[in-house]
């Protein structure tokens, strides 16, 4: 029986703690961006407590590690779990990290119980998960699971003009392992919230059963540039005049797919920007999000038809770029019952929620039956210095974790 396994927390927090000194900043986080020598240095760290722990590490041609775990049925597929050890410029010590050190942990587990699965486990690290020096983010997942090709991965560039691809060949991470999708039995990932929901309500898991879409718009309103004070209003080709409607019927919008809809405005611009003019140019960000595909599609639809109705009755021109967008993911129900069973079975007060951050878990579940782990973190801050989260819910979702992949590992 392994019902009474534990992981062990302090060797945990140890690692955790060990991990956060490589980029250390004054404040108390991390700055380890992709690809640095301190992103190099942490790897060699993993590699080699990986190896220690008798696994057998592989990369692919992006950069990510794999570190295999043989089952006693190793024709089966592996049951895997991990994250990304890639931070903010200001980030924190947990981001991506403990979904990472924790399957280790989950490894070290078992090596002391003398414990066996049936089926193989494999430890993640993906590469570029934040996406802070090279766009766009979750992008070693992304080219792994089909979403990117190679060559658009390997060319993409920071602000100096170095590549992904020549960064993996100065620290020797282009692997041999072909970047592309293999069969998975289970795959989880454990990650702090990153958000106030589970701390509010007093609770230690968040049992994820999927992730929200999103897109991105740039809405523009085009006007006629002309003089403040000696042109009637009446008269007058005024984006403002139909950018304050905009705003109130898309936050309406949002409330009418309560109570799980975003509606968010990040940026505005005006051309030409001058104070005694009318603007001839408004270009708004536009932000929707909400987990159900269907509602997102609503939001979509009736976003069009509100900046179209605006803008004609204001006698304005428009148009609605589509800047990005990810699909609303659902993840795989025996994924998520393995999780709410090992929550149960431990006791730990708990919640079904989605997860209003993308992570790379988005894109594995697009291969492969995926879930989430979320644990609480102080006051829902995260990509911040001063992000925090206690060694008693780390050891609890580790816990979580543990049991998932026992569970997903030794299902018939």
């Amino acid at each position: 029986m392994t019902d009474s396994l534990r992981i062990n927390g302090k060797r945990l927090w140890d690692a955790i703690m060990e991990v956060a000194r490589v980029g250390a900043t004054e404040r108390g986080g991390c700055n380890r961006q992709a690809l640095t020598d301190g992103d190099g240095t942490v790897r060699r760290i993993f590699r080699d407590w990986c190896e220690q722990a008798g696994l057998t590490v592989r990369v692919d041609e992006m950069g990510n590690m794999f570190a295999r775990r043989p089952g006693t049925n190793s024709d089966l597929p592996p049951v895997v779990a991990g994250s990304h050890l890639d931070t903010q410029p200001t980030g924190g010590k947990y981001d991506g990290i403990l979904g990472v050190l924790g399957a280790l942990e989950v490894i070290r587990t078992l090596n002391d119980a003398g414990v066996e699965t049936l089926a193989p486990l494999e430890i993640l690290n993906w590469t570029n998960e934040e996406g802070a020096r090279f766009s766009p983010a979750m992008i070693g997942s992304g080219v792994w699971s089909g979403q990117f090709d190679l060559e658009y991965g390997h060319n993409r560039a920071d602000k100096e003009g170095i590549t992904i691809g020549q960064e993996l060949n100065r620290l020797g991470y282009a692997g041999s392992e072909p970047c592309r999708p293999f069969p998975i039995r289970a795959a989880f990932e454990m990650h702090i919230e990153q958000g106030p929901v589970l701390e509010n309500e007093g609770l230690t898991i968040g049992v994820v059963t999927g992730v929200q879409g999103m897109r991105w718009y740039d809405v523009k309103l085009f006007g006629q540039p002309v003089h403040a004070g000696t042109t009637p209003m009446e008269v007058r080709r005024d984006p403002f005049m139909a950018f304050h409607r905009i705003l109130a019927r898309l936050y309406e919008l949002g409330s009418q797919h309560a109570p799980e809809a975003r509606v968010t405005f990040g940026d505005i611009s005006v051309v030409p920007g001058s104070r005694n003019t009318v603007p001839e140019e408004l270009k708004l960000a536009v932000d929707l999000r909400h987990p159900e595909q269907s509602s997102l599609e609503a939001m979509d639809a009736g976003m069009r038809t509100i900046v179209q109705e605006e803008a004609e009755r204001a006698n304005l021109g428009y148009q609605v770029d589509d800047e990005w967008h990810s699909s609303a993911v659902a993840f795989d129900a025996h994924c998520i019952s393995a999780v709410r069973g090992a929550v149960e079975m431990l006791g730990y007060p708990h919640r079904e929620m989605v997860s209003g951050a993308g992570h790379d878990a988005v894109y594995v579940s697009h291969v492969a039956p995926t879930s989430m782990i979320f644990i609480p973190c102080a006051d829902g801050i995260s990509h911040n210095e001063a992000e925090d989260a206690s060694p008693a819910d780390i050891e609890a979702g580790c816990n979580v974790l543990l049991h998932a992949m026992l569970e997903r590992a030794n299902a018939d």
